[in-house]
């Protein structure tokens, strides 16, 4: 096989599968659930592996024995550790959106310098992993064909890489999204990188050893040979071998990528911590086969190359193309999530400190445009550094330069999960010293032959041996510790970062300040953001955070407007980096100036954060967060109405009592101000609060349209253990009790008016009588017409009022109502029109109109004396309160076997505060004077005695607010009787 054109066509048809497999998942294509399932993202992390396990393993097995497997194992103790080393960066980077090493650093230390310094250092390493790909890619085609150049095979990969990666990798410009056609790619490209390394140890053992009992039997006739793979690394090397694949799982730009920025869940991390280590073991398995099988055949090829080596030996083409397939797809895979991370580092760190977006433009293109220009920026350089460099180098000196240059950013990794005295000033200065000591003693000896340290008399590391490569790389990180440490210790911390040390550290939870935002409401957020990002984009990243925060699209409470405020800079974050997204916000999205008092911390947000802690607390931990929900608990079932306030008058609680009173959602209030309150909530706790009473007895207030009286009481919430302050409130109805003090006070009353009413009716009694007897002599003492019409008529007004007197002494027989008179089948037009004569003899009958509307048939069954003395007090009291020339309109109907009677008028109405009390005795809505209260009254109980109702409708006409209107209700003759019987 020895057709650089056939090598090319499996480089195009593998790519293109790659592509296809990316295309298909991005489509939905493929089932969504496969492409977010543990296994894939445990697959997609062996993108750890690349060329150099597939072909510098073998070389380095063959230099030192099983030691290659510490490339392995450093890896997977960092990975075994995941609990303690992994979830809290991957909180870290969910959490505030950290899409890179240099975000977390940016985040962590509060300094843009950090972020560009970490960046420019792993640039510095990853073109040395960049040009191990390509040197490990067209090492194998020289090896496969004859008369390719190096930099052409370099090249074509580099071209074929960079399209993939532009294509499918900086797709995502819209912050930190998980890229599933990314990580499905990267899956599959692990699973054939294991699938052809596999298929190469089985053939080579059945065709080099005739089956597992030949390999036996060579390795026992091989005694050197054996024993060479039992050679060790010197402790030195092995040990700084451990860390620094132990590092990669933190530091490697590509590593931090997939582990952390396309995690679907920290479940999936949590089975890739013994999944990944398997996988990484079952990869180590066919190196020492394809060791042995060379050696048994004694390939003329660099150790590094034997796996394709043994194909062109073999003359088996499958076995060269899987060798070349399993290069190809190792290098492939690292090259584009290295290329793509490292794009998102400088285009974050030192693009956009230096270019921001332009306003005019869709920042979205902008940023993806320049993206890709970067991925083809850092292509072009790892060819450069290719060319110049990395082709004279082993695959082993480009590897180990590479992550020795990334241990650099450990300490300050370990920092900010660790060590939260840590500052910016001590990780910069960490970072350059140790990345000086490994340029001065490992690169320049390594890559350009130059020993700087010679002229001083020292000299770390010979350039050909590389046995003594630990040296530089143990000398340089214990320098930049050296001076992390001592620059920490020495130098000041600022506020800033203390806070987001307290954010990152173990165990810690931030408690953010509670103040209030210069802008009001989401919708001057839209206006403060479209100065920097533009109208469009401002827009779009708002409804993005009000949707993912679940809030309503106008939000004005004050809390919630600091969630949206902190989600903004996380999305924010994940688009133009931490530091540029905390500068954007900090500017358009300020606080008020503080007072002078502390700002005091926002509980909702620890409540929030305690909540989604809950299933990891344990101990006593676990049992003070029990006792807290107990108490809350208690608070939030009171049976007295509560809330809580700070000191700033935001609702920090509102219990259930206090919903159910209000009718207001605890949801849609707490965070808010008292001033948002709806009235008459408003009025009632805010000048309550404001006042200095603790307790405030029987305030009225009015509830729809109904009277209701409420105890207030406040008190402080203050002392040494609560310096904050706030005030707790409660509200007490006593609506209930008072409605009962009142119909006390009201039975009292009717019994001290029953006994009045009998001395009243029986003083009457005798002078009425006597104005009978006179009425009736008269009649007898003369025959003229109108003298005899008149004492008809004495003697007509004396039987009314002897049957007033008669109504009386029912009334004080506390409700037995005498029957004076039967009932009869009665008309209510006739008892109307005689009310109305009767009022006729007034002299206000001129300027009022009276109009009995009421129909000819409509009647009921009823005492109609009694009747009448109804009609009288409600037109006369309707004749009262209407203006000069008025209408008092009666009418009727038949409704549903009642009758319904309306009285009404078109006066000023009356008061709604006393619509509730005019039935009762004593009681007159008119001046002083001109009533006595009685008439209402006694209405209400001949209507009761009719077994009928009566209320009062003010005002009867909504559009002008005047006029009264009386609605009485009667049964018919056969529901009187039935309700007369069931009355007890």
């Amino acid at each position: 096989m020895n057709s650089s054109l056939l090598l090319l066509t499996i480089s195009a048809l593998y790519l293109f599968a790659l592509f296809g497999v990316a295309h298909a998942t991005e489509r939905g294509w493929l089932p969504r659930h496969w492409a977010r399932h543990p296994l894939v993202y445990i697959l997609s992390l062996g993108v750890y592996a690349g060329a150099w396990a597939v072909f510098g393993a073998v070389a380095m097995a063959d230099h030192f024995g099983y030691g290659y497997l510490a490339y392995y194992l450093g890896l997977c103790g960092a990975f075994l550790l995941a609990p303690v080393l992994l979830h809290p960066v991957l909180k870290l980077a969910r959490g505030y959106q950290l899409s890179s090493l240099a975000d977390l650093f940016t985040f962590r230390y509060r300094s843009q310098w950090a972020g560009t310094l970490v960046t420019l250092c792993s640039a510095l390493a990853i073109l040395s992993l960049l040009s191990l790909q390509m040197q490990a890619i067209s090492g194998a085609v020289s090896v496969l064909t004859d008369g390719v150049p190096n930099w052409l095979s370099a090249t074509t990969f580099s071209l074929l890489v960079a399209i993939f990666t532009m294509l499918f990798g900086a797709r995502r410009s819209q912050g930190v999204e998980r890229n599933e056609g990314l990580v499905m790619a990267m899956a599959f490209e692990a699973l054939v990188k294991l699938v052809a390394l596999g298929s190469i140890a089985l053939i080579l053992i059945l065709s080099v050893f005739n089956g597992p009992d030949g390999l036996q039997a060579w390795l026992q006739s091989q005694g050197e040979t054996v024993v060479g793979m039992q050679r060790r690394l010197s402790d030195g090397n092995w040990r700084a071998l451990l860390l620094i694949s132990f590092a990669a799982a933190l530091v490697m730009p590509h590593m931090f990528h997939m582990t952390f920025t396309q995690n679907p869940s920290p479940r999936a991390l949590a089975r890739a911590s013994w999944g990944l280590p398997l996988y990484l073991l079952l990869l180590a398995l066919p190196v020492p086969i394809i060791l042995w099988s060379a050696r048994a055949l004694q390939v003329p090829v660099e150790p590094e190359f034997f796996a394709v080596g043994l194909g062109v030996i073999l003359e088996s083409p499958l076995l060269s193309a899987l060798a070349y397939l399993a290069g190809l797809s190792a290098a492939s895979a690292l090259t584009i999530v290295l290329t793509l991370a490292l794009a998102g580092m400088l285009l974050n760190h030192l693009v956009l400190p230096v270019r921001p977006p332009p306003e005019s433009r869709n920042i979205y293109a902008w940023l993806q445009g320049i993206r890709r220009l970067l991925i083809v920026a850092i292509i072009l350089s790892a060819l450069v550094f290719h060319a110049l460099i990395g082709r004279h180098l082993s695959l082993d000196s480009l590897g180990l330069i590479a992550l020795t240059g990334v241990l650099q950013l450990l300490p300050g990794v370990l920092g900010v999960i660790y060590w939260p005295e840590g500052n910016r000033k001590g990780v910069i200065a960490g970072i350059l010293a140790g990345t000086c000591i490994w340029a001065v003693a490992l690169v320049l000896p390594q890559g350009f032959g130059i020993m700087p340290l010679e002229s001083f008399g020292l000299s770390l590391m010979d350039p050909a041996d590389m046995d003594s490569w630990h040296i530089p790389a143990f000398i340089s990180l214990s320098v930049n510790v050296l001076f992390f440490a001592l620059g920490s210790l020495i130098t000041s911390t600022s506020n800033e970062e203390l806070r987001a040390a307290e954010s990152c550290s173990i165990g810690a939870m931030a408690r953010p300040p509670r103040r209030e935002l210069l802008a009001g409401s989401s919708d001057e957020f839209k206006s403060e953001l479209a100065i920097p990002l533009g109208r469009d984009v401002a827009e779009r990243e708002v409804a993005r955070a009000l949707d993912q925060l679940q809030l309503p699209d106008t939000e004005r409470r004050p809390y919630p407007l600091r969630r949206l405020r902190d989600q903004l800079e996380v999305n924010l974050s994940g688009l133009l980096g931490p530091a540029i997204a905390r500068d954007i916000v900090r500017r358009h999205l300020g606080f008020k100036p503080e007072s002078g008092s502390e700002p005091q911390h926002d509980i909702q947000f620890v409540e929030l954060a305690l909540e989604d802690y809950k299933t990891r607390l344990t101990g006593l931990a676990a049992e003070l967060d029990s006792l807290r929900r107990h108490y809350r608990q208690i608070l939030q079932n009171l049976p007295i109405a509560a809330c809580s306030l700070g000191t700033d008058r935001e609702i920090l609680m509102w219990n259930h009592a206090m919903e159910n009173l209000t009718g207001i959602r605890a949801d849609n209030i707490v965070g808010a101000t008292l001033q948002t309150l709806p009235e008459p909530w408003h009025s009632l706790l805010g000048n309550f609060h404001d006042s200095e009473e603790h307790h405030l007895p029987r305030r009225r207030v009015e509830l729809g349209g109904k009277a209701h009286w409420f105890n207030l009481h406040q008190s402080a919430i203050a002392g040494p253990e609560h310096p904050e302050g706030g005030t707790v409130i409660l509200v007490e109805d006593q609506t209930e009790t008072r409605r009962l003090e009142e119909e006390l006070i009201h039975s009292e009353r009717l019994a001290s008016v029953g006994r009045l009413a009998a001395g009243v009716a029986h003083e009457v009694g005798n002078p009425v009588t006597g104005i009978a007897c006179l009425a009736q002599n008269l009649k007898l003492e003369t025959e003229s017409t109108p003298v005899l019409e008149t004492a008809d008529e004495i003697l007509g007004q004396t039987n009314r009022i002897s049957s007033i007197q008669q109504s009386l002494m029912n009334f004080a027989r506390a409700g037995q109502h005498g029957a004076s008179n039967p009932h009869t089948d009665t008309s209510i037009k006739r008892c109307v029109d005689e009310a109305i004569h009767l009022l006729s003899l007034g002299d206000r009958h001129q300027s009022i109109q009276f109009l009995n509307e009421c129909p000819d048939g409509l009647s009921v069954d009823g005492d109609e004396q009694r009747l009448v003395q109804v009609f009288v007090n409600l037109l006369s009291n309707a004749r009262d309160a209407s203006p000069d020339n008025g209408v008092v309109r009666v009418s009727g109907t038949m409704e549903a076997g009642l009758a319904r009677i309306t009285v009404s008028d078109d006066g000023e109405g009356i008061p709604p505060d006393r619509i509730d009390h005019i039935f009762e005795p004593f009681y007159t809505t008119k001046g002083p004077n001109r009533g006595t209260g009685l008439g209402l009254s006694l209405v209400y109980n001949i209507m009761e005695e009719h077994h009928g109702s009566i209320h009062a409708e003010s005002p009867a006409d909504p559009g002008s607010g005047r006029g009264t209107r009386f609605v009485m209700t009667f049964p018919t003759v056969g529901n009187t009787a039935e309700q007369a019987e069931n009355t007890p």
